[in-house]
């Protein structure tokens, strides 16, 4: 049994200034800060090359056949490193190929020149699947910079990032390429679309019409494009070979957009060394090795879900993909039976309440003896005896293990706040380490994470081996380094992790990078005697109501998301009021039974009439409120935080919608004004009601 860690972080000597904390680096090694692990891995490309060497004929990518005739999913087809290296080699010659020649006649160039030294960039729009991994280590192997798009984007930002970026080529699904096609008189850089899927139906066509593949091309070839698909670029890159041009520590890797609420997009420009940085201090934390298998379904668009692949393969492991689907991500994962298992507190969240509606919230004696289970283990826990119980493990939790395959050993979570006692319930439920950690695009989602054996949960751990911290104060917020019984304030971080940049804007790098190098995260943290950072509110998106305090309604958000009600909220506040009102989109699988329950109502799941009944029902508006107001006296929220008066509505918040930015945070700006009325109508009632008891 692994031992709870007893120091995170320790503060180095004489490095405090005034209005700040000192500089806090990893207790294991306060003396350095790591750049790499290993002498050969300086690069994206030498990582992939190193597990090339020791796991060549190992399973590499993995992804699960569909069988047209029945509409099913079967079992996982693997390719190994060997395999997959020679498709990497050809795909990258064949892009290399197409850059060289896409305004000539490609059938008829011979043996292209030597491929240009500057580097250029190409664009993925798809959801995870091998030919994303194959483009982006195609782009490591020959210096190119590798640009996601977003699923999720409209086509204004599509349209933005592809002219920002300069993206002669995009590599996406099939499903996305009219879109393209349509924005072409816009992006004049754009010269070539690669489907993913193949462009050639091979069921029978009517005599006189043409396949689906050859009205895109024609379609394309009229707007000045060319449209491959994923093998004809390989079957040219092979015709075509072209030796590797190995990039070097400083060369960038990516270009990746973060959606802001407001404004343009903007270009996080990260080069290898910040990846290999990054990479490096999360291997020498947690051991990895070649029998490890991690499932890949959290967007590589998202640098998350991008780091966690990257330190797959520095191991040398195996990356199964899901079959494109959230929804029934679990049928993936009984299949794949991944060791490594990454997620994010919106779906653990969600797991948590199914888990809770099947054990100790169940009726009679299941109910009773779940309730029994889950108070033993999480005394085991909480006492450093581990996440496992001999009994009960054997009666209960060895079944539930099961729902992820039975085989996994770790679970990461990050990108938002996960309450504590979901992270302890998990723990125990699935009998594994769950590690929560806190990072930004801008430092490779590297900065905080937890160790092996943590046995407690509220916070994000300490700093990673690469990467330094301090806290700054935030004098408007009543947030100081000489706070206590901890000091707080903005965290800052820096180290061989952190971005150069933004692309192509040097006034919002100058506001994010200040000149000693560090990182401004505009998050609020604390640091606790142990050395582990707990994040506590944003120094963004805060407003001051009438009476002078300030909120901040990400941070109460956060906090009412913890109820297994709720699935959406927007926390409404205005300075000329001294409350706070909201609208919430409730999770149907719970509301529904819960409203139908209180007004006697048999409203069924899928039934949209029922439920507009059931929103809009007083009673059930009255009562969903005060469910509300228990979640935030459990978090201790203070008196002008908690929400007066509520709007449901079951329109879910949407990137359609334009009230979700394509990484799925909440715009701000746009939810304000779309809810003008709404909430003004919320304000009226509760002056209405506190005017009549006068």
């Amino acid at each position: 049994m692994t031992q709870p860690p007893t120091k995170y972080s320790v503060e180095l000597p004489d490095t405090r200034k005034s209005g700040q904390t000192g500089i806090y680096r990893n207790a294991l090694n306060p003396d350095n800060l790591t750049v790499t692990i290993r002498k050969e891995v300086t690069t994206l490309y030498e990582n992939f090359q190193y597990s090339l060497n020791i796991s060549k004929d190992r399973n590499c990518i993995g992804y699960r056949s569909y069988n047209k005739s029945t509409g099913q999913y079967g079992s996982y087809l693997w390719q190994s490193y060997k395999q997959i290296a020679e498709r990497i080699d050809n795909f990258g010659s064949g892009l290399l190929y197409l850059n060289e020649n896409t305004d000539k006649n490609l059938k008829n160039k011979k043996n292209p020149k030597n491929f240009k030294d500057k580097q250029w960039t190409v664009g993925i729009y798809a959801n995870n699947r091998p030919e994303w991994f194959i483009t982006d280590q195609a782009n490591c192997a020959y210096n190119l910079i590798t640009v996601a798009l977003y699923d999720t984007l409209g086509p204004e930002t599509v349209e933005y990032v592809i002219n920002h970026a300069e993206i002669p080529i995009v590599v996406t699904g099939a499903n996305r390429i009219p879109g393209l096609i349509q924005l072409a008189p816009k992006v004049p850089n754009l010269k070539v679309i690669i489907s993913m899927d193949e462009l050639e139906d091979d069921s029978p066509v009517p005599f006189g019409s043409t396949t689906t593949g050859k009205v895109l091309k024609a379609w394309a070839e009229d707007k000045g494009i060319v449209l491959l698909s994923f093998s004809e670029v390989e079957k040219l890159g092979k015709q075509y070979p072209q030796k590797h041009n190995p990039p070097s520590p400083k060369d960038l890797s990516c270009i990746c957009y973060t959606s802001g609420t407001t404004g343009v997009p903007k270009g996080v420009m990260l080069t290898h060394r910040n990846f290999v940085a990054a990479i490096s201090s999360t291997c020498q934390l947690w051991d990895g090795n070649q029998d490890d298998v991690l499932i890949s379904y959290l967007p590589l668009a998202h640098i998350f879900g991008r780091i966690l692949e990257s330190m797959a393969i520095s191991f040398g492991c195996s990356i199964g993909y899901y079959h494109g689907d959230v929804l029934t991500l679990i049928d993936d994962v009984a299949e794949l039976r991944p060791t490594l298992f990454p997620s994010v507190p919106r779906l653990l969240t969600r797991i948590h309440a199914k888990l809770q509606q099947a054990t100790v919230n169940a009726p009679g004696i299941k109910g009773a003896l779940s309730r029994r289970a889950v108070a033993a283990k999480l005394e085991r826990l909480e006492t450093g005896q581990g996440y496992t119980h001999p009994l009960w493990d054997r009666i209960i939790f060895n079944k539930i293990k099961q729902i992820l395959g039975g085989r996994v050993r770790v679970m990461i979570t990050g990108s938002a706040p996960l309450d504590p006692e979901v992270l302890q319930f998990l723990r125990i439920a699935f009998s594994t380490e769950i590690v929560e950690g806190y990072g930004q695009t801008e430092g490779v989602a590297t900065a905080t994470v937890g160790l092996r054996g943590e046995n407690k949960a509220g916070h994000v751990g300490g700093p990673h081996l690469c990467c330094e911290m301090k806290l700054v104060d935030v004098p408007e917020m009543n947030y100081l380094s000489t706070d206590k019984p901890y000091p707080r304030g903005e965290l800052c971080y820096r180290g061989p992790h952190c971005f150069i940049g933004y692309y192509k804007d040097e006034e919002k790098t100058k506001e994010a990078i200040d000149s000693e190098g560090w990182v401004h995260t505009g998050d609020i943290a604390y640091v606790d005697e142990r050395g582990a950072w707990t994040i506590v509110d944003r120094k963004k998106n805060i407003f001051k109501l009438s009476q002078g305090e300030y909120v901040a309604p990400e941070k109460i958000e956060n906090v009412y998301l913890n109820s297994p009600l709720i699935v959406q909220i927007y926390v409404h506040g205005d300075s000329l009021r001294n409350y706070l009102v909201a609208v919430v989109v409730p999770d149907p699988e719970t509301f529904v039974p819960w409203a139908n329950v209180l007004v006697k109502k048999n409203v069924s799941l899928g039934d949209e009439k029922g439920m507009e009944s059931l929103i809009n029902d007083p009673e059930v508006r009255k009562e969903f409120l005060k469910e509300m107001d228990k979640v935030g006296q459990n978090a201790k929220l203070r008196g002008f935080e908690f929400v007066k008066a509520i709007h449901l509505t079951n329109v879910p918040f949407s990137v359609e919608n334009n009230l979700l930015t394509p990484t799925l945070k909440l715009k701000r700006h746009e939810a304000r004004q779309t809810f003008h009325k709404v909430t003004d109508k919320l304000y009226s009632e509760i002056e209405s009601s506190v005017k009549a008891k006068l």
